[in-house]
């Protein structure tokens, strides 16, 4: 059995994943899905001073109480690849596997916004009338809210690096709109032996767009 640490991207609450987290606890594993400080139900703790250490402390913290499980497979999509690197930085003798679901990969002094393209720092730009929160987008779920514009801004510190871990899953959208903005990181990990890297139908919504391939790959994260 594994325990699933499932950390959703900007705007969006850990409901994202209900139906995955379903799926993995019907296969007898343990699944932890968090909401960010700031963000969704938690919107109500969004102020300028919210940024990506933030994000990293709620998820270690969270983890800390709990559970004791030092077998680890975090999961993050979109922005929330920002944060599970961040935590197994801090916890790397507790994480055994890393799936990063089209999101980012960053390295130590990097910031999402660094990582992504000009229309996704557009996107970050029009901030709400707090000046600090980033709408969400239109085709989001009706349940999503502003995300802390500095938890983009915000550059990583890390200590070591992801590959030390045992496993490191990406999962690549192919239907965006565009270009991708997660396409960097893709190119990142694409052709690196380190790393197992999926190619799979549907929008950057893989939870709702392939959850059978998606479930498939996450099973597989935590086999040894």
């Amino acid at each position: 059995m594994a325990t699933y640490v499932l950390i959703p991207g900007a705007c969006h609450g850990a409901w994202c994943f209900d139906d995955l987290a379903a799926a993995l606890r019907t296969r007898g594993h343990r699944v932890l899905a968090y909401t960010l400080t700031g963000v969704a139900e938690r919107a109500h703790l969004a102020h300028a001073g919210v940024n990506l250490d933030t994000h990293i402390t709620d998820v270690v913290s969270a983890v800390t109480a709990d559970t004791d499980d030092r077998n680890l497979v975090l999961v993050g999509h979109s922005y929330g690849g920002m944060v599970i690197t961040g935590v197994a930085d801090r916890m790397a003798d507790r994480v055994d596997a890393l799936v990063y679901l089209d999101a980012l990969v960053p390295r130590d002094g990097e910031s999402c916004w660094q990582l992504v393209n000009d229309e996704e720092r557009e996107w970050y730009l029009g901030v709400d009338d707090t000046g600090y929160g980033v709408p969400p987008m239109p085709f989001f779920d009706p349940r999503a809210t502003a995300h802390p514009l500095a938890s983009f801004l915000q550059r990583i510190n890390l200590d070591g690096d992801v590959n030390r871990f045992r496993r490191r899953d990406f999962v690549y959208a192919l239907q965006w709109p565009g270009d991708s903005p997660l396409r960097p990181s893709y190119e990142r990990v694409r052709d690196d032996p380190n790393w197992a890297v999926h190619e799979l139908d549907g929008a950057h919504n893989l939870m709702r767009d392939n959850p059978d391939d998606l479930l498939r790959i996450l099973l597989a994260a935590a086999a040894h």
